[in-house]
């Protein structure tokens, strides 16, 4: 990874850029991924120069893909004006999981609520399936988060709400941040099929309040075994 205080830029997601899209939108969709497939880890500074040397564009184009990735929360001005891909704190990580919380049991509540709860549960169970396959076919890890991001994403969708929905994507880039940056081992067990499988149990019992409790006790359990409710740790300076 990059050090503090210089920058690299990884050759992976920022390979070469062509001309389907902007310049701009490949710019930003390529530092994008490479912070939320964890080429740039939380507290890496985030050069221009080296950036826009190796996508061979102008600072201008780095800077506004920049500046759109701090209106995401992925990046944040550090000292002396430095950016750098966001650290949250133990606070602010928690309460991204309480609002995740919140939004998801929403959702929950809605889809029990309406006439399409079986097809509903059955469609988080496919999606429970391909999670499990990522697990048993060693795929990567960015696969691996895309599976688990997907459950509950689904479930945000199959609420209908689209203001929910709108949400809810928006705070999933800190949240891809926040599980690549966690230990392995603590990783798998909160990205696991069986800890997401009572969920669309209790969906297809109609049963909200089962539902409501087994969400908060995954995402409890999430930040615990993410292992990011540490104090210590502490925010990009």
């Amino acid at each position: 990874m990059p050090s503090k205080e210089g920058s690299t830029v990884p050759g992976q997601a920022l390979s070469g850029l062509t001309r389907s899209k902007t310049l701009r939108e490949q710019a930003l969709v390529a530092l994008r991924t490479a912070i939320t497939t964890g080429q740039y880890g939380p507290g890496d500074h985030l050069g221009e120069v080296e950036i826009a040397e190796h996508l061979s564009v102008s600072r201008g184009t780095v800077r506004e893909a920049l500046r759109h990735l701090q209106q995401e929360g992925l990046v944040t001005a550090g000292a002396r004006g430095m950016l750098r891909v966001s650290r949250l704190t133990p606070t602010e990580v928690r309460e991204l999981f309480e609002v995740r919380e919140a939004l998801e049991g929403l959702a929950v509540a809605q889809i029990i609520a309406s006439s399409r709860r079986q097809e509903a549960a059955e469609a988080l169970r496919a999606a429970l399936d391909r999670l499990r396959d990522a697990f048993t076919s060693g795929a990567d890890l960015a696969a691996t988060v895309e599976a688990d991001l997907g459950f509950h994403q689904l479930l945000c969708e199959l609420s209908g709400n689209s203001v929910l929905l709108r949400t809810w994507r928006q705070l999933e880039g800190p949240m891809r941040v926040v599980i690549m940056s966690a230990a392995g081992d603590r990783r798998d067990a909160a990205m696991s099929a069986p800890s997401h499988a009572p969920i669309a149990d209790a969906i297809a019992r109609g049963d909200a309040a089962a539902a409501q409790e087994i969400l908060h006790t995954h995402m409890t359990s999430a930040v615990e075994r993410l292992g990011i409710g540490d104090e210590d740790s502490r925010e990009a300076d």
